[in-house]
């Protein structure tokens, strides 16, 4: 699970970066006023990372839904360990001895 989640950053990670490099080198060798460009590349900057914050957000999100499918599973595998444990306790308190004798020899 942590596999999938870590390729899915990195997918989305490089896909940003790699927008980023593309908008800015096209703005760069693109004819416009130094001003221009420095505002078209403050405007990528601020667009490439809210749409970071945003994919870090979901990725965070589905983090957390797995940890709460894990912390239930674990607590329910738990609870029937112990269901068990006590069920077997159970049995051993209420079973006869299996061989009379030894009860008599004990004696």
């Amino acid at each position: 699970m942590a596999n999938k989640n870590s390729s899915v950053v990195e997918i989305t990670l490089s896909f940003l970066l790699g927008t980023a490099t593309g908008f800015i080198l096209g703005i760069l060798f693109a004819p416009a006023s130094g001003e221009e460009t420095r505002k078209k590349i403050q405007e990528s900057a601020i667009k490439t990372g809210e749409k970071a914050k945003e994919s870090y957000e979901k990725i965070a999100g589905e983090a957390e839904k797995g940890i709460k499918i894990v912390k239930e599973k674990t607590h329910e595998g738990i609870d029937i360990v112990k269901d068990f444990v006590e069920k077997k306790k159970e049995e051993l308190t209420k079973k006869p001895p299996e061989f009379p004798e030894e009860e008599e020899t004990k004696k």
